[in-house]
C-alpha cells in the first residue's frame, strides 16, 4: 500500500471513531426489499424508529431493528450515558451489495435457468441532533 493511501485510510478510520455506528455484513435478503425497510426509517428519531420497525410486515425489519438497537448501545458505550427520547436520531443508512449465490434450476428441454440469491450489507449511523445544530 502506498504513503498516500495509508495516510487517506488512517484519517478514515480516526473519523470513523468519533461517530457511532453498527454494520450488519451479509444478511441473506436482496438489496432491494432492504432497502425498502431501509428509507423507512432514514433520518427517523431512533426510539420513533424502533416503534415503526417492530410493527412492520417485512421480514427484513427485524434485522433492520436489531441492528439499530445495536447501534444505539454503541453510541451509549462511547459516551459513556443512556440515550434519551428526542436526542439521538438516525443520520445514515445504506444498503450494499454483498455476495451473490449462483445456482442452476432445471428448465425445460434440458436447459437450466440462472437462479441468483442476493445478500447484502447495511451500515446505520446513529448521531445527536444537539451536536449538529452547534455545527451549522
Amino acid at each position: 500500500m502506498g504513503a498516500r493511501k495509508r495516510q487517506s485510510a488512517e484519517k478514515r478510520k480516526e473519523a470513523l471513531k468519533e461517530k457511532s455506528f453498527a454494520k450488519l455484513n451479509n444478511v441473506p435478503t436482496s438489496p432491494r426489499k432492504m432497502r425498502l425497510v431501509a428509507d423507512m426509517v432514514r433520518g427517523m428519531e431512533v426510539f420513533k424508529a424502533l416503534g415503526v420497525l417492530k410493527f412492520s410486515t417485512k421480514e427484513a425489519s427485524a434485522r433492520v431493528e436489531k441492528l439499530l438497537r445495536s447501534a444505539i448501545a454503541n453510541w451509549e458505550q462511547k459516551n459513556e450515558r443512556k440515550a434519551e427520547s428526542g436526542e439521538l436520531y438516525i443520520s445514515e443508512i445504506y444498503v450494499d451489495c454483498a455476495a451473490m449465490l449462483k445456482r442452476l434450476r432445471p428448465a425445460p428441454q434440458g436447459r437450466g435457468y440462472r437462479i441468483r440469491k442476493r445478500s447484502n450489507h447495511v451500515t446505520l449511523f446513529v448521531d445527536t441532533k444537539t451536536k449538529n445544530e452547534n455545527q451549522e
